[in-house]
């Protein structure tokens, strides 16, 4: 089941944001045939054609030319100094999408994308995916992390505090 939640809890979703919600409702259904476990490319595989319908660029593989390169600082001559790569940008630059699995919250990746949206130039929406359940074994036993309730537990947290600013409008965490 695909759930979502937007922070600051105080605003809802904006057309734009629930445009992306609907193109992971599109994907329900094969990402939950039978007992396939998709990494975070194979996810962003499958939501690309409808993320690209609604005017997004979208990563479609690993080599440069393939990645969406967003800039975060730029040098003499404007040239670009530094950037960093997103999953997926809307057309005016305002929205970027990370697709996550395992290591959403195992590696921390979920603050790292945090971190790195709030510097990209012109970005004021993060849409973080993450897996609802993430399954794994250790020493051969099933265990399971529920991804999506602890990212937004730390989002609410980082929200209610009210300790630390981000530079952006929202962050909308879509558990797939």
């Amino acid at each position: 089941m695909i759930n979502f939640q937007f922070f600051p809890r105080s605003q809802g979703l904006t057309p734009e944001i629930k445009a992306v919600v609907d193109c992971f409702k599109n994907i329900e259904p094969q990402l939950r045939q039978g007992n396939v476990h998709y990494v975070s490319n194979e996810v962003l595989a499958l939501v690309r054609p409808h993320l690209e319908a609604i005017g997004y660029s979208v990563e479609s593989g690993k080599g440069k030319e393939d990645k969406i390169d967003v800039p975060v600082l730029f040098g003499e001559n404007n040239e670009v100094d530094k950037s960093f790569f997103a999953d997926a940008l809307s057309a005016d630059g305002k929205i970027v999408i990370e697709v996550e699995a395992g290591r959403a919250v195992f590696n921390n990746q979920y603050l790292k994308d945090i971190f790195q949206a709030s510097m990209m130039h012109e970005v004021e929406y993060l849409i973080l995916a993450v897996l609802n359940e993430y399954h794994y074994k250790v020493s051969g036993t099933e265990r399971v992390s529920y991804d999506y309730h602890y990212i937004k537990t730390s989002l609410e947290t980082l929200y209610i505090s009210n300790r630390l600013k981000l530079p952006l409008k929202g962050i909308l965490l879509l558990g797939y």
